[in-house]
């Protein structure tokens, strides 16, 4: 077979696949595509490195992972600094101490992640957030990956990660607060 036909092979074969994780990874279906699309392209670029070592889907899923890494650096880095005014006053203490309380969560209560309700609204909370935040949020506890792989890969310091995982939490817990367990 030609490199035309095994790339066309791939794309009809593998397009699904790839489009699933891509979705998965960014949360936008367009973005989703376009990554995909990129994918294809970079493997057409490298065909000949392509050593057969693996199978043709795990080459081209890190050929995304890395794609998706260079979309969210290229994103983190082009958003506007993010304002904290919303959880500190001028002091910098809390304005709303809430977001210190356990929750009070019956143990009758079904086990969230398993109610698809509670997931979509995890999943809205989830996209609510700013992108600086959203993204580093996303590889670590989405995607599982280690804390120093991704401060590297958003060239942000270790300090700097572990603030933004923690204002996410926060945010997290205020928009389940206002939309889950308030409707409980």
């Amino acid at each position: 077979m030609t490199k035309n036909e095994v790339l066309k092979s791939w794309v009809e074969q593998y397009s699904g696949p790839l489009l699933k994780r891509a979705a998965y990874l960014l949360s936008d279906k367009v973005e989703a595509e376009d990554i995909v699309q990129d994918v294809f392209l970079a493997a057409f670029s490298s065909y000949d490195s392509f050593e057969g070592k693996s199978q043709p889907l795990t080459w081209l899923t890190a050929i995304l992972n890395r794609k998706a890494a260079d979309f969210y650096r290229k994103k983190y880095k082009s958003d506007p600094e993010i304002r904290l005014d919303h959880f500190f006053d001028e002091t910098g203490s809390w304005k709303n101490d809430g977001v210190l309380n356990d929750w009070n969560i019956s143990e009758k209560e079904p086990e969230l992640l398993d109610n698809n309700d509670f997931n979509k609204t995890l999943e809205d909370c989830i996209e609510d957030l700013p992108s600086r935040w959203k993204i580093p949020m996303k590889m670590y506890y989405l995607q599982e990956k280690k804390a120093p792989e991704v401060s590297q890969e958003l060239k942000i310091s270790a300090t700097n990660l572990w603030k933004i995982l923690q204002r996410c939490r926060m945010q997290l817990r205020e928009c389940l607060d206002s939309n889950w367990f308030t409707n409980l």
